[in-house]
């Protein structure tokens, strides 16, 4: 089933009369107070629920989860919210109740429920990346837009006080036009073993038919799968690169206003078609900005080796390097800018400069996370209530992501360079095409 034939069988099932986008869209309209669904209520779905439950003007009216017990100790929290295990089905029965809808599913979920929610005219805040294939990304983008809806992917420390600072400094010219660019993360979201054989019983407490959703059919194994080991998986995630690699990709990629890559390669081992390798080497070449040099290049690491020492990384004084982070290299010095919540630093001629950041007017570093965490959904509430902005909306994130994701495709060919053609959204090598899509399974 394509993705056309999903969201019209999934409006149908809705049975619900939509509203014209303009009337839906709060994007120009204010009101007073936002019911919100949350999709995926646990592990990073309670963040989610708990950061913008916490907003003053949110009313918790929906919550969906696959996993009752999830379902009920988020129940506890909210008692009036209605529950539902069927995302489908709580936007059939709760649709003109929801004015904003929250997706923390996996990764292969993002879209079918968000995409569902969009079509509904729901603003949508979905959880990163925003998608599991590359056509999923620009479909989001597109119905956004057509929709004019307010959305905000969920990577929290865009919002945060030194990504923002990094940003105004790379963009000040404080280390000149920016060539290179390296990121790492020791993070694990791989897996090189054997595939799993057999099955096992399916706790009463899932829905695996609804967990899988519209991924293939798959027999249930315990601990291989649900509830946290499904980012290793080709089927359900997208490895350490689409977990940590879009958080530190983020601040890079923002304060360098970078589009899609025009080349990637990645160095790993031969695909096994289960699991991610569990350790990677990601290069991507840019077409040039004004920040940058005429070609960016940008190198990714993760696994146990991520942060081996290379000469564009050594810092001042032997220091050693934060075990994530980026290190901007431009053509007057280096910003090391670790992950997270530390200040990002300037290296010249293998020394730190001291940087007045008053004049960024930022005011003083905040170093707390509390706050600091709940400022990116806060914006989203804020922006559905016609008062604010978002600043991850899909039109930025669904970039982000299909930079993310165009280098988890060329993991399935190590060390051959992918070349991709930002306007027909095709590889130049057509093997490669399989796996910017996928069918979506009936369930």
């Amino acid at each position: 089933m394509n993705k056309r034939e999903f969201l019209k069988n999934a409006v149908t099932l809705s049975s619900i009369t939509l509203l014209p986008s303009a009337a839906m869209a709060f994007s120009t309209s204010k009101k007073k107070r936002l019911r919100t669904a949350h999709i995926g209520v646990g592990n990073m779905g309670g963040e989610d629920l708990s950061a913008i439950s916490s907003h003053a003007m949110v009313d918790v009216v929906a919550l969906c989860d696959v996993d009752a017990n999830m379902l009920a100790a988020a129940k506890a929290l909210h008692p009036d919210a209605k529950t539902y295990s069927d995302y489908r089905v709580m936007l059939q029965e709760m649709g003109k109740k929801i004015d904003a809808v929250v997706v923390s599913t996996p990764d292969h979920t993002h879209a079918p429920a968000s995409m569902m929610a969009m079509e509904m005219d729901k603003p949508v805040y979905c959880q990163k990346p925003l998608t599991h294939h590359v056509t999923e990304a620009r479909a989001m983008k597109k119905i956004a837009k057509e929709k004019n809806l307010v959305t905000q992917m969920g990577i929290q420390v865009h919002s945060f006080y030194d990504y923002k600072l990094a940003t105004l400094m790379i963009q000040s010219g404080i280390i000149g036009k920016v060539h290179t660019v390296r990121a790492w993360s020791p993070k694990n979201w791989g897996y090189d073993g054997p595939l799993p054989e057999g099955q096992d019983p399916v706790p009463e407490s899932l829905d695996w038919n609804l967990w899988l959703g519209t991924s293939s059919e798959r027999p249930y194994k315990e601990g291989v799968y649900h509830p946290g080991q499904w980012r290793k998986l080709v089927d359900y995630g997208c490895g350490t690169l689409g977990d940590m690699g879009v958080h530190i990709f983020d601040t890079p990629y923002n304060a360098l206003a970078l589009d899609v890559p025009r080349t990637i390669t990645t160095n790993c081992r031969k695909p096994n078609g289960f699991g991610y390798p569990e350790q990677n080497m990601v290069t991507y070449e840019f077409p040039g900005t004004e920040y940058t040099a005429d070609t960016l290049k940008w190198v990714w690491y993760d696994g146990k080796d991520a942060d081996k020492q290379r000469e564009d990384l050594m810092l001042p004084g032997g220091e050693e390097l934060h075990d994530q982070g980026a290190m901007f290299i431009g053509e007057k010095g280096r910003l090391y800018l670790p992950h997270f919540q530390m200040l990002p630093k300037v290296i010249v001629d293998g020394e730190y400069k001291e940087v007045d950041v008053e004049k960024f007017n930022l005011g003083e570093p905040v170093r707390d996370y509390d706050s600091e965490g709940k400022k990116h959904y806060h914006q989203f509430v804020d922006a559905c209530l016609g008062t604010a902005e978002t600043s991850a909306p899909f039109s930025y994130a669904s970039r982000l992501t299909e930079t993310i994701l165009l280098g988890v495709i060329a993991g399935r060919f190590p060390n051959k360079t992918l070349h991709w053609n930002a306007e027909s959204a095709r590889f130049a090598e057509e093997e490669a095409n399989q796996f910017l899509d996928a069918p979506y399974r009936e369930f």
